[in-house]
């Protein structure tokens, strides 16, 4: 329980109606998208970067532990205040677009803005802002930094780090620094900026961030192939995006996400297919646009298509999305308590990224789902079991340390967007040898000596 009079100061500097330390507001803040439970000891909401400098100046000096928030939309824990102490939203204040530069085509904004929102600004000066995360209706933008999200535009637009050209952001003794520049080219000093994305909080406290924004392809269509089995369909994808193609999206789901998805909302799915892949292409001709797709479905049907299907206006382009967007909620069907992964391999590794997966699945009969974005290796990989039955939560458990190794023989990653936090830490002993973490735990010191900014993630404790 933190002492009135840290709270009273915390008033002095923001207001006392932007401190908070009542029931509904502890818990309230005490979640996110794991549904693991940790309460604050207050919830503060900075109303400026000033602010934010004098909270964390107070705080490193009396050892106050500081934890930022954005939406509370991950899946890894890197927002939840697991060690107690203050938590920091910037939802109330500090949700501002601060400026739209159509000659250099970038914006200024504050961490609170709901990505979604800055989209919608953007498009309507005919300029685009891709990294699109499936939280994009609720997450903020300082959140995606900080988690380095992606979405499912990243096989051909890239994520959150290709459009960070600067942060301002607040140390935790007080000092502000901005790191990078509105210009396209800089190679003037480390990369601090480039630091401080996927950094999880750990290091510094985001106050403003500077992003590229490119110009709006004027039209886009969408596809969908039918396979026979999944490991065609991964041949697929990597094949297409080696044909010269490079799709905005190119999204999968395996027979048991179908099948959950049409059990679910019953859509006509083909439930004896092995796979779907949908995707986008876009462009500013419609010629350009038809040959992408003619491209791509040559590639599928030598690779085993079926069925080929392309959208012919909104409301079937929308209708082919409908299984991808929903393929997460629907997996309840095969269990109450989902250990969802976002493991992410070299593209030509996913046929058999699949097939270690459903052996694992084999080995300890439980059903393992498997989606996502495979035009960028990244795989949504769902240990399903039931949640009430302690066996089943340590045999989840026990496949998901296999689920990780698999990835890592392959060459790939523990994580492709949903970040580390505390989920995943446990884990980084798998991918990274005892000098990179001791690497990483100097950063941390060098940021952070005192360890009051969202400790206890990503490993670094």
């Amino acid at each position: 329980m933190i002492e009135q009079k840290y709270l009273t100061h915390f008033e002095n500097i923001v207001g006392k109606e932007n401190v908070y330390s009542d029931k509904a507001h502890l818990i309230a803040y005490s979640y996110d998208a794991t549904r693991e439970h940790f309460e604050p000891d207050a919830v503060v909401f900075p109303r400026n970067e000033e602010d934010i400098s004098k909270i964390l100046k107070y705080c490193n000096t009396h050892r106050i532990i500081i934890v930022p928030r954005g939406a509370g939309s991950g899946f890894t824990g890197g927002a939840l205040p697991s060690s107690g102490g203050i938590v920091l939203g910037f939802e109330k204040h500090m949700n501002k677009i601060l400026e739209i530069d159509m000659k250099n085509m970038v914006a200024v904004v504050q961490p609170g803005v709901i990505n979604m929102d800055l989209q919608r600004a953007v498009e309507e000066l005919g300029l685009f802002y891709p990294p699109d995360p499936a939280s994009q209706e609720y997450s903020t933008i300082g959140g995606n930094v900080s988690e380095n999200a992606g979405g499912m535009r990243a096989a051909k637009y890239g994520i959150t780090k290709d459009y960070v050209m600067a942060t301002r952001a607040v140390l935790p003794n007080g000092d502000i620094i901005k790191a990078g520049k509105r210009t396209i080219k800089d190679v003037a000093g480390y990369n601090i900026s480039g630091i401080l994305i996927a950094s999880e909080g750990t290091l510094a406290v985001l106050s403003e961030i500077t992003l590229k924004l490119i110009p709006k392809p004027k039209m886009t269509k969408t596809a969908m192939g039918i396979f026979p089995t999944v490991h065609k369909a991964m041949e697929a994808v990597y094949k297409t995006m080696a044909s010269g193609i490079t799709p905005v999206a190119m999204e999968f789901l395996d027979n048991l996400t179908i099948r959950a998805v049409e059990e679910t909302f019953h859509k006509g799915l083909p439930i004896d297919a092995g796979a779907l892949l949908v995707t986008d292409v876009d462009g500013n001709l419609e010629e350009d646009l038809n040959f992408q797709l003619a491209q791509i479905e040559k590639v599928f049907r030598e690779n085993g298509c079926t069925e080929f299907k392309i959208a012919k206006d909104d409301k079937e382009a929308k209708d082919i999305w409908f299984a991808r967007r929903n393929a997460s909620p629907s997996l309840s069907v095969y269990g109450s308590k989902k250990l969802n992964e976002d493991v992410t391999v070299p593209r030509s590794a996913l046929p058999e990224l699949l097939e270690r997966f459903y052996a694992i699945a084999d080995k300890y009969k439980i059903k393992i789902p498997c989606f996502g974005h495979t035009g960028d290796g990244n795989v949504h990989t769902n240990v399903m079991v039931d949640g009430k039955d302690p066996e089943q939560v340590k045999i989840a458990y026990m496949a998901i340390e296999e689920v990780f190794q698999a990835t890592i023989d392959l060459g790939g990653t523990l994580s492709g967007e949903h970040g580390i936090g505390l989920a995943k830490a446990p884990y980084m002993h798998m991918a990274f040898t005892d000098e990179e973490m001791n690497l990483f735990k100097s950063i941390k010191k060098a940021f952070d000596p005192n360890n009051i900014l969202n400790p206890a993630k990503m490993g670094l404790n």
